[in-house]
């Protein structure tokens, strides 16, 4: 494997100038790169990770509609918060976001820092996203290491290690050849060469401004490299679902913890189905051990696959009755009922939100 120290100036500079030519002609057109406000364009840092451009813009220009300023998104309710990110997942981004826009206006005054060490201190920003804020809001040269760019890196020096196995290398990497005067531009080209030229899979490599420097293509490996990681099946969990009505037609639901994979969103109450248990007896188990109030489980309503990073679920979901007790947020932070119209205004999981659209038909 290369070491990124072994490169001569004039190998760094060629492979700057070249990427920086074609960033040129082929850089992407982006809402965030119209500004050098660092407010947007760190929500575009924290939006983007995990989640596809396409995706991401119509999510982007509602959010900072909604939420103009650090200051504004800091004064916001997280409901409201959570309710403007239902759908794009991985809800502790939001969380995050919201709680860093809290310590920029009590630390900051409002504005964001623009030292690396004070910027890493905030919720929900690694040393990745400081260095895609900080260069593209500041023009700071701090190098960045997300996906895209551990492909591009892995395939120019033909590292047959799994990128996450060498990290410390690859960073040095970055930092050596970022372009000191024009760090804005260079992160912003390595990330766009990684998402439409080094794809993970059939890389356009004729149309690489790297190719003469790139050891995957001049070995011919370029769809082998970089080296994946080998990954346990994930698991599958069968999880009952009620959807529990009382006498004057509202539903009952509850807001999760704040803690955890989709803390603070309302839900549908439930868990998982013990080995040999029926559906509908997990349903009145879990409804008994988390809310205190007993049920009657009436017809299923809908089941619902849905896959998450880590585990796959399937959610049965039934009607219920409630026979007696009074509710109680045993193992959730608050619950409510509701009017079937009134779900709307609630920040629901995605697979939550199919469950609504099946009682709204």
């Amino acid at each position: 494997m290369l070491d990124c120290q072994d490169r001569t100036a004039a190998t760094i500079t060629q492979l700057r100038q070249s990427l920086l030519q074609w960033y040129c002609i082929h850089g992407r057109s982006l809402p965030w790169r119209q500004t050098q406000d660092p407010y947007p364009i760190w929500v575009s840092e924290i939006m983007l990770q995990q989640t596809q451009v396409k995706t991401v813009i119509p999510y982007y220009e509602r959010w900072v509609a909604q939420f103009p300023t650090i200051t504004g998104l800091a004064n916001a309710d997280q409901q409201q918060v959570l309710k403007a990110w239902q759908g794009l997942g991985y809800y502790a981004r939001a969380r995050n976001l919201h709680r860093a826009a809290q310590q920029i206006v009590q630390q900051h005054n409002g504005k964001f820092p623009v030292e690396l060490a004070t910027v890493l201190t905030l919720p929900g920003i690694g040393r990745t996203t400081a260095g895609g804020i900080l260069s593209a809001a500041f023009n700071q040269p701090v190098p960045i290491l997300d996906g895209n760019v551990k492909r591009v890196l892995a395939r120019l020096d033909g590292v047959t290690t799994p990128p996450n196995k060498v990290l410390t290398t690859l960073w040095k990497t970055s930092e050596h050849l970022l372009d000191p005067d024009s760090p804005r531009d260079f992160n912003q080209a390595l990330m766009d060469l990684g998402a439409t030229v080094c794809t993970p899979k059939n890389p356009a490599c004729l149309l690489c401004p790297w190719n003469s420097h790139c050891r995957a293509y001049r070995m011919n490996m370029q769809n082998e490299l970089p080296v994946s990681e080998t990954r346990a099946p994930i698991p599958h969990k069968q999880i009952g679902v009620a959807v529990i009505w009382n006498q004057q037609g509202q539903i009952l639901i509850d807001r999760r913890r704040q803690d955890g994979l989709l803390g603070g969103l309302w839900e549908f109450p439930g868990g998982k189905i013990e080995p040999g248990e029926t559906v509908e007896a997990c349903i009145r188990r879990e409804i008994l051990e988390e809310l205190g109030i007993a049920i009657e489980v009436g017809e299923h309503l809908i089941t619902i696959e849905h896959t998450y990073t880590h585990f796959h679920v399937t959610l049965n979901v039934h009607h219920c009755r409630h026979v007696n007790g009074e509710p109680q947020p045993i193992e959730c932070d608050e619950v409510r009922w509701v009017n079937l119209h009134e779900l709307e205004q609630f920040p629901f999981p995605k697979a939550n939100v199919r469950i609504i659209e099946a009682l709204q038909k």
